[in-house]
């Protein structure tokens, strides 16, 4: 499986963005996808998931409510809409994906087996 991240850029504080992570190869296997981001100088951080079937879908505390993640199945496609964007969303931000259904797991990228190259979001003040 291929994950291939899109959509960063530069916006100002209260803007929005849509990512996008297209999955390729062998797409159909994937149950649970999600985002991630690392900003400079930290940790990457978990952001939203949710699990292909629709069944759960989980938001960082920090993003609730401003982000919404969502798929295409006919596409192999997951995005992430960023609304009320803020500085401190900068970072880059990385798709993942697992076979599992990772349930409460999900927020851990321990559980992810596949990942994208990441992508650049910049909000400025």
């Amino acid at each position: 499986v291929q994950l291939q991240a899109s959509g960063g850029g530069l916006v100002q504080a209260g803007g929005s963005l849509r990512l996008s992570c297209a999955a390729s190869g062998r797409a159909f296997s994937l149950n649970t996808m999600g985002w991630f981001r690392q900003a400079p100088g930290k940790e990457r951080e978990f952001v939203a998931t949710f699990t292909w079937s629709g069944l759960a879908t989980y938001y960082a505390n920090s993003v609730q409510g401003r982000f919404t993640i969502s798929r295409d199945n006919s596409k192999n496609t997951m995005y992430l809409q960023m609304n009320s964007l803020k500085p401190e969303d900068t970072a880059v931000y990385f798709c993942a994906a697992s076979t599992a259904n990772l349930r409460g797991s999900a927020r851990s990228q321990a559980g992810y087996d596949y990942w994208g190259q990441g992508t650049q979001v910049t909000v400025s003040s």
